[in-house]
């Protein structure tokens, strides 16, 4: 009985236990339960599929069947929830292009962390556009996530620099900034973090939840505080009548709507989005990555969108930075990236990704990187 054995790993190592399991089970003879919210995977691994829904089987058959001619209105919707990812987002399509002779909202150059010795990441240097999404994706340990916390400070950076031009035209170097600066920065610089559970305090009601960047930063007390953090709650798809509850009352996809809000309380600049829809089923995700593109447009927000997920990169992003092992392999348009890729780690990251039919299973095509 595997039990989500190959939720939130990127997927290169995804590719490599779902192998492993095949193999076992053909050398050992075994039968293997596969519990899993991934249709890709559920293509790539099984025999016999059972949908499940509110506790209820909605559907079983072979996978064939499951995939190409489904029954039930909701796998159906499942398997358009993958497929939907496949492609660009409805809302990206509908924007105009964004301008090329415009300066950057952020500048990374040269940036390098190091841990007791081994290099985090090894001469990064990247940019941001104003409301952009830039994708940053790699396997583990890639160094991606290490950059977002950089550009935070969370870490302190052991060279390069990271220009951040505020609204009002003036800059700051993230990488050096005094005390003060940090404080003013982070404020316009925000982050949604992987795991909506033990990224919420479970002491504190939704609404302390939302309402304490405010408070700290002095921004609104009482009543309008109260009214902001309703309103909070209407943009990101949440009921502001379930401010008083608590984050275990909610659900994955409304606990990351909830992480969503507390980073917009602020009214950011940039976001830095961290595996913020990994834990999350693919009906969700799907939902989540629209609603923050939503926001975007409303918002005029600009995103780093960290991601071990080539396809959810491709859906949000409207470019592409490729990492692995700390260095930046290749960068470029998201459709370019995704599509015709230049690097051969990129051309193994996709070939690793389930696809959602079974009867193309990837796992025959599968490139290795050994670079």
């Amino acid at each position: 009985i595997a039990d989500e054995p190959t939720t939130a790993l990127d997927v290169t190592t995804q590719a490599e236990i779902i192998d492993l399991i095949r193999r076992l089970q053909k050398d050992k003879g075994m039968a293997v339960m596969f519990i899993t919210h991934d249709m890709g995977v559920v293509a790539e691994i099984a025999d016999e599929v059972l949908v499940m829904y509110h506790g209820k089987v909605m559907e079983s058959g072979p996978v064939d069947q499951i995939f190409h001619a489904p029954q039930d209105d909701y796998t159906r919707m499942l398997i358009g929830s993958v497929l939907k990812l496949e492609q660009k987002a409805e809302i990206r399509l509908k924007r105009p292009p964004l301008p090329d002779k415009v300066l950057p909202v952020l500048e990374v150059s040269g940036l390098s962390m190091q841990f007791a010795g081994v290099k985090a990441v090894d001469n990064v240097s990247l940019f941001l556009k104003p409301g952009e999404t830039l994708g940053v994706v790699g396997e583990s340990g890639s160094g991606k996530t290490t950059v977002g916390r950089c550009l935070l400070r969370v870490y302190n950076p052991t060279a390069g620099s990271a220009i951040y031009r505020r609204a009002d035209g003036t800059t700051v170097d993230l990488v050096t900034a005094n005390r003060a600066q940090l404080k003013e920065c982070r404020r316009e610089i925000r982050m949604i973090f992987q795991d909506p559970i033990s990224s919420l305090n479970p002491r504190m009601t939704v609404a302390q939840v939302i309402a304490e960047p405010m408070l700290v930063n002095g921004i609104a007390t009482g009543k309008e505080l109260d009214d902001r953090v309703a309103h909070l709650m209407e943009q990101v798809g949440l009921n502001p009548d379930w401010r008083e509850r608590y984050p275990h009352a909610f659900s994955g996809g409304q606990r990351q709507r909830i992480g969503v809000a507390r980073a917009i309380s602020l009214n950011p600049r940039i976001i830095v989005a961290d595996e913020a829809t990994s834990a999350l089923d693919v009906s969700i995700r799907a939902q989540v990555l629209d609603l923050m593109m939503e926001l975007q447009d409303r918002l005029g927000l600009s995103y780093i969108f960290i991601s071990h997920d080539i396809g959810v990169i491709r859906y949000m992003c409207d470019r592409v930075a490729v990492m692995y092992r700390g260095k930046l392999v290749e960068m470029g348009p998201a459709e370019q990236v995704c599509t015709n890729p230049t690097h051969s780690y990129t051309q193994a990251l996709l070939s690793a990704i389930p696809r959602p039919d079974p009867r193309n299973r990837s796992i025959h095509q599968r490139m290795r990187y050994t670079g």
